[in-house]
């Protein structure tokens, strides 16, 4: 994804985690807060070490990435969102990732 559409800074991620605004599922928390500033949305990943070790957590991360990648055209624009990960993540596939990213964006009534 491009650098527009990051989130990287710490001070951001604890600006938008301390709003409370959260929705979860059983493999994903998203925390989200209103960005007037941006045109699009933007997002965060964090993936804990309760999930594995390096090689795990990076491959998780990835398979967030692309399924982020092929539902961005469905996300609504204007919004800062942290996606972290549970531990339960381990073992899906890509296509099981995407269905529970876009199942917890629902919930969170931020893709239309």
């Amino acid at each position: 994804m491009k650098k527009s559409y990051r989130i990287k800074k710490e001070k951001e991620f604890k600006k938008i985690i301390y709003r409370k605004d959260s929705y979860a599922n059983r493999n994903f928390v998203v925390y989200i807060c209103p960005a007037e500033e941006n045109p699009h949305f933007r997002v965060g990943l964090s993936v804990g070490k309760k999930i594995g070790n390096a090689v795990t957590r990076n491959y998780v991360k990835r398979l967030m990435r692309e399924s982020l990648f092929e539902l961005k055209d469905n996300i609504k624009p204007g919004f800062d969102v942290v996606l972290i990960a549970r531990p339960n993540i381990v073992g899906l596939s890509l296509v099981e990732v995407k269905n529970n990213i876009q199942h917890v964006f629902k919930l969170a009534n931020i893709i239309e």
